[in-house]
């Protein structure tokens, strides 16, 4: 049985434990990255470049479809050839992953052990035949799609985020249960493929996490293209009926009946924690299996850390490359300053559905709890020339800051491109702008980003508006 002695084990080579492990090998540590599926994590292999390359992929057709509204003839019937849509996705991944494969491989000093990992002792490892000694270990096993209690789910097919995007027949009639970020991007996709699409939230409102009025927005879009929107449903049971899903949730007072010949629960994401025996490590997690770390992502034992979903929020690829970043930068090249902790971080998040959801830092609603007194500034994208050029006036632009002191708590972007909008906005953060200083700020015109100056009533707010 080979006994490997190393400086540092990394467990997991997703987006944020391979570029951990690659960088300090590179600097001379002697490194072990292991990885019990492919490299690159959810993110590349399923999560967001899959499904942002079919989101693309249906952008496409719903574009082809409506294309008469800006004076486009498009002549017979708009088809998504499915398996071909799944072939480019694969081809995307591959590209993506074989380079990642590429870099591991030149680094002389870093080590892939492919297999699954737990631990025997503090700092001591079983990953398959191999037992390892690491000075220092840092774990990065990301999450996997959660299941309710669902009386009778383990009875009927049913799809999560990772099996759906492998689909080559088109569904029927798609259920999805579960109204946040993967379950809206889903719904509208197979929507827009030629689906019909039933979408039931738990909550009042879709994208629990965001602003209300941003899941008011993507609501009343999703009824408009045809998608049965259900809030405040909780789903009770599913099960088999005449060779449909027959699923049953209570709606508001009553009950309903709903079925499908798919179905898809999108209903959170649960950590890669019960494989890895954490308490023969010393390492304490929370009641959801989450590892607990403080601000520099120490966990409670000594020399051993944890970094992207597995964490808990925010859990997204852009903030788990950054916590890599900023660990690397702590226990690699010896950094003391604040780049090695979160503290004060700003994490902007989007979805992508059509229009794009996007915000950073407090909502209106999430300021008032803090105890901040607020001002709030909101544009509408029916107000915004490039917007009604564009024929993409569904949202909003809603900027939240603190009253006393004028500087800017938060934003929420809901319209198109909202996505790379925000960034603007996490800079204006990080810098401890001012809500007047966005009101002075020049854009380029005719430009989306003209609704942000606008919501701070600035130089770009149309001619006859008001400032809320």
């Amino acid at each position: 049985m080979p006994d490997h002695s190393v400086d540092l084990a990394v467990i997991g080579g997703g987006m944020a434990g391979l570029p951990i492990a690659n960088k300090a090998a590179y600097k001379g540590l002697r490194t072990i990255l292991i990885e019990r599926e492919l490299l690159g994590g959810t993110c590349l292999n399923r999560g967001c470049i899959p499904t942002k390359t079919l989101i693309e992929t249906a952008r496409v057709a719903h574009i082809a479809r409506t294309a008469g509204l800006l004076g486009v003839e498009v002549s017979g019937d708009v088809r998504v050839d499915l398996p071909a849509a799944i072939r480019r996705k694969d081809d995307v991944i591959r590209s993506i992953r074989d380079s990642a494969y590429r870099q591991v491989e030149k680094n002389d000093h870093l080590t892939l052990v492919e297999e699954d990992a737990r631990f025997l002792e503090p700092r001591v490892l079983r990953a398959g035949a191999n037992t390892i000694h690491a000075e220092r270990v840092v774990l990065n096993t990301g999450s996997r799609p959660a299941l309710p209690a669902i009386e009778g789910l383990n009875s009927v097919p049913y799809h999560t985020s990772r099996t759906l995007l492998d689909v080559t027949n088109l569904p029927e009639h798609l259920l999805v249960v579960g109204g946040g970020y993967v379950g809206c991007e889903f719904a509208q996709m197979f929507a827009r493929f030629g689906s019909r699409v039933t979408l039931l939230q738990r909550g009042p409102h879709l994208l629990a996490r965001d602003d209300p009025d941003a899941g008011e927005v993507i609501a009343e879009v999703f009824r408009e293209e045809g998608i049965e929107v259900v809030l405040d449903a909780n789903v009770e049971s599913v099960g088999n009926k005449s060779g449909a899903i027959s699923l049953i949730a209570r709606v508001g007072s009553g009950v309903q009946t709903f079925e499908g010949d798919a179905l898809l629960i999108a209903a959170g994401r649960t950590p890669n924690t019960d494989t890895l025996d954490l308490e023969a490590a010393n390492v304490e997690s929370d009641e959801q299996g989450f590892i607990v770390v403080d601000d520099a992502f120490r966990t409670s034992a000594a020399n051993v850390w944890a970094i992207g979903d597995v964490t808990g929020w925010p859990m997204f690829t852009h903030s788990a490359r950054d916590d890599a970043n900023r660990l690397y930068r702590g226990i690699v090249k010896g950094e003391t300053d604040e780049m090695t902790t979160s503290t004060g971080r700003h994490v902007p998040y989007a979805a992508f559905t059509d229009p794009e959801v996007a915000a950073v830092g407090l909502t209106e609603i999430g300021a008032r709890d803090a105890g901040y007194t607020v001002k709030v500034g909101k544009h509408p994208f029916t107000r915004v020339a490039r917007a009604k050029a564009m024929g993409k006036t569904a949202g909003f632009v809603k900027l939240v800051a603190d009253a006393e002191s004028d500087r800017l708590l938060g934003a929420t972007i809901v319209g198109s491109h909202a996505g790379e909008l925000i960034h603007e906005l996490v800079l204006a953060l990080d810098l401890g702008a001012t809500y007047e200083r966005i009101a002075q700020s020049l854009h380029v015109h005719p430009t989306l980003a003209e609704a942000v100056n606008s919501a701070a009533g600035g130089v770009h707010r149309p001619a006859g508006d008001t400032h809320d």
